[in-house]
């Protein structure tokens, strides 16, 4: 699946002649392109669509977004563990995953 989601400017960077930023996806950290928007600044809310900011976002919008999103499981699809999501799917056992991951009682 791929979203839009909204998310917080954390800080602005460029990288190779590219307006750049890490954005916030409640608690997950993204690099993300503000090429679209080149004034979006620090604290603004964006909505990224596959690594590029589209538009920007008011904050109780992008924070009901958020908190529906993680509710949803969307966030967990979206960010999480490809691997694991897939093997899950397929109902079967994450072949990246560590012994501890596959059984957290070992230590």
């Amino acid at each position: 699946m791929c979203l839009a989601v909204p998310g917080k400017v954390l800080s602005l960077h460029e990288r190779d002649g590219t307006l750049m930023s890490v954005v916030d996806f409640g608690g997950v950290h993204k690099d993300v392109c503000l090429q679209y928007i080149p004034d979006a600044a620090v604290g603004d809310y964006v909505v990224v669509h596959v690594g590029f900011a589209i538009q920007r976002l008011d904050e109780q919008s992008a924070l009901q977004t958020l908190s529906e999103f993680e509710r949803l499981g969307v966030l967990k699809e979206e960010f999480g563990d490809g691997f694991a999501i897939a093997a899950a799917q397929a109902g079967l056992e994450n072949p990246e995953a560590t012994e501890q991951q596959r059984d957290p009682e070992v230590t």
